[in-house]
């Protein structure tokens, strides 16, 4: 604790001048209460830059532990606190050592904050308020150069926010004079913080094109493959297989870093398909600072990507390009319809379906999706209906025919053409051969002239400079491994992949020219691949289903504005959606009455045009099953009145419909006893159940219990009364006519 004897020291030390007079009316600010608690000095500089550089700030800074040391605080309590060092004042968020000031004061351990200026405290309202509340709260002090400052009273109070105000203020003022700036250096075209691959920086400090030749050429395949297969995911599998890496420089280090090869990734090959500079266009402002995102701690995160009309600078043809303006606008305008969402195509994809995002419903405009039953089989339905409600839920439709049909469609569109793109094809692979042979001679070249270059390393150390001489050594060594392993990867790469196409290989091509359609159902050929195909052809699909009928017209909006109109049958869930129901079952009558036969009415009516619901014809059991359910099958009207029935007899069937259950139902309980109930005779799986009005309001209340065992009552039947009278088989009669 200070004494009295601390203080005169204090005033003589003022009256010799080694402290200016301001500090003398200052101490009487402090008390012995002050000196009882630490001394804190904060030190801080804004960027580590500042930290090497102005490093008479930094020292001026630190004296401050001897000025405390003036105003009467032992050297054991004063504190310097230098963790934001290279920390910028805008925010707390990262700036430890300003959240151990404002703990330390929270905690009533602090006396005195000293900072050569406030800017260097804070220079955010926010902060500074902070401490200066918490200051005033807990009764410490804050001194700079020109004073001593309690926050508790009213002038300092009021000196305190000016100086927090013009602190912040300059900030902003910096801020500006560096963004105008900025602006100013990238409206010229000049203002680079880094650049995409493929591009380096001149010692003149111009931006050229990578001299590396294989660089160049992995860039360009990049661009072409994408043009060929459409989707970043696809080009990365390409490179992926063919052991293709991508070139790539550090984003710290000098000017121009050396180079890496780093396998491709998805996000890697994205960035390079969406970088405005392939296409020789300087561009500023494309990820401005989100200041939400900033906040919020994701510093790396905080750049968001806008629209093409908000970028600040747009210079187009200001650069050394890799391709066209157009060709990027297309490549953009590409993997935005590959995105998954009910604006855009979406990416071609494994499934069965041909036509997911090219399909639009002819009934309420929207896109149909794809929905899948198995891997095999799926249908398009309209995941908008229920917003139609006018209109009322869309049909869907089967996958198979309606694919099949614009299959049929492109395959005839693509015969004319056949002989050239069969030479097409044989160009585009003789193409790719020269360029994977090429890429890998590079590597190999790449590789010797790394072990060439650590030979000469090696050589020219000295003998007897040991320590060098073995870790050069060791590099020459690793040098010749690789080396060595990309020849023999190189060789092995010769053997599947000759370097030109054989006259065997071009035949083939040839032969598979004039039979499209075997390409296009061969099992080599995949889903995505048709896809593909019909993307490069077609613009979209629009199919209109007439009513709830299986007519369904089809229009198909090729490239190039030609429209087509085609008709498809749709499978339905039964045959009275038929548009021409009526008449089939007029047919069917007309056919049963002249004597035909179950397979002759079916010849008839498929020669006639007629189909089932499912499927393409018809067939002999589908013929029975359509007569049993009109009532027409032999079989059933010879068993109208079978022998020995009675007027309270039922078919199972009848039985079934009767009280709502299904026919198994039925003929579990004739199995466990439960009803009356027998075969007709020589006729497999028709039976007669006896049930009267006491008897069907038993079964009902069987039917309706949910709780077993079921009670003794609900599963005894009543004893049948024998013996067969008109009335019966009248009954039985007219329960079928009910039931038809």
């Amino acid at each position: 604790m200070n004494t009295a004897k601390d203080r005169g020291a204090f005033r003589r030390q003022a009256g010799s001048g080694r402290i200016p007079l301001g500090e003398c009316h200052g101490r009487t600010k402090i008390q012995a209460r002050h000196w009882e608690r630490l001394a804190v000095v904060y030190v801080r500089q804004s960027t580590p830059r500042q930290v090497q550089e102005n490093v008479e700030s930094t020292a001026l800074q630190y004296q401050l532990a001897r000025r405390a040391e003036d105003l009467g605080w032992r050297p054991d309590r004063v504190l310097v606190i230098d963790d934001d060092l290279g920390q910028s004042a805008q925010t707390a968020t990262h700036r430890l050592g300003f959240q151990r000031l404002l703990a330390e004061v929270g905690l009533n351990h602090v006396g005195l904050v000293l900072g050569v200026e406030m800017s260097r405290l804070a220079r955010s309202y926010t902060d500074w308020y902070q401490l200066l509340e918490l200051c005033a709260v807990f009764g410490c002090l804050l001194a700079d150069q020109d004073g001593v400052y309690d926050p508790n009273d009213y002038n300092d109070r009021l000196l305190l926010g000016l100086k927090g105000t013009m602190s912040e203020a300059e900030l902003h003022v910096l801020r500006a004079r560096m963004d105008q700036g900025r602006r100013n250096k990238a409206e010229r075209g000049e203002l680079f913080s880094r650049l995409p691959a493929g591009y380096v920086f001149l010692d003149s400090g111009a931006v050229a094109l990578d001299p590396d030749q294989q660089v160049q050429a992995v860039v360009r395949l990049v661009f072409d493959k994408f043009s060929e297969l459409g989707s970043a995911r696809a080009v990365t599998r390409y490179l992926r297989q063919r052991q293709i890496a991508l070139p790539l420089r550090p984003l710290n280090g000098p000017r121009c870093p050396p180079l890496e090869w780093r396998a491709a990734t998805p996000e890697a090959v994205y960035a390079m398909l969406t970088h405005p500079m392939d296409a020789g266009a300087y561009v500023h402002g494309r990820r401005p600072v989100d200041a939400q995102r900033k906040l919020s701690g994701t510093s790396r995160r905080a750049q968001v990507a806008v629209p093409m009309e908000e970028w600040q600078v747009l210079l187009r043809d200001h650069l050394p390009a890799y391709i066209s303006w157009d060709q990027y606008l297309a490549n953009r305008e590409r993997l935005r319809q590959n995105a998954s969402s009910w604006e855009t195509q979406g990416a071609p994809r494994q499934g069965a379906a041909l036509l997911g995002g090219l399909l639009y419903c002819g009934r309420c405009g929207y896109r149909m999706q794809v929905h899948y039953v198995d891997q095999r089989h799926g249908y398009y339905r309209c995941s908008h209906s229920p917003r139609c409600e006018d209109l009322g839920p869309c049909p869907s439709l089967p996958v198979p025919g309606l694919d099949a049909l614009v299959s049929r469609q492109v395959l005839r569109a693509l015969e004319p053409a056949a002989l050239e793109v069969s030479l097409q094809a044989s160009e585009d692979l003789e193409r790719e051969r020269q360029r994977l042979h090429q890429h890998w001679q590079q590597q190999v070249e790449r590789a010797r002239h790394q072990a060439e270059r650590a030979r000469r390393q090696y050589e020219a150390v000295e003998p007897e400079n040991r320590l060098v001489a073995r870790h050069l050594e060791g590099q020459w060594e690793k040098a010749l491994v690789h080396l060595r392993q990309q020849e023999e990867a190189y060789a092995r790469f010769q053997q599947e992949l000759p370097a030109a196409l054989s006259r065997v290989d071009r035949e083939a091509i040839r032969a598979l020219a004039h039979d499209l359609p075997q390409v296009w159902d061969a099992p080599s050929t995949t889903p995505a691949d048709r896809q593909v195909v019909i993307r490069h052809l077609i613009d979209r699909v629009r199919a209109q289903v007439q009513g709830t009928s299986e007519d369904v017209a089809v229009t198909i909006s090729w490239k190039g504005g030609f429209v087509s109109q085609h008709q498809l049958l749709r499978s339905l869930g039964s045959y009275r959606q038929l548009g021409d129901y009526d008449r089939l079952i007029q047919r069917l009558n007309d056919l049963r009455n002249a004597g035909e036969r179950a397979l002759g009415i079916a010849t008839q009516l498929n020669a006639e045009g007629f189909r089932p619901p499912r499927g393409e014809i018809f067939t002999g059991a589908s013929v029975r099953t359509l007569l049993s359910r009109q009532g027409l099958s032999r079989l059933r009207t010879a068993l109208e009145c079978p022998e020995g029935c009675g007027p309270e007899d039922w078919w199972a069937g009848d039985l079934a419909r009767e009280l709502g259950v299904s026919v198994n139902g039925v003929k579990g309980w004739i199995r466990r006893g439960w009803v009356h109930g027998r075969r007709v005779r020589g006729r497999c799986g028709y039976w007669v159940v006896w049930a009267d009005a006491e008897e069907l309001e038993r079964l009902r209340r069987l039917r309706d219990q949910r709780q077993t065992p079921y009670p003794p009552e609900l599963t005894t039947p009543k004893a049948r009364p024998t013996g067969t009278t008109k009335e019966g088989k009248r009954g039985l009669k007219e329960r079928r006519k009910k039931a038809r």
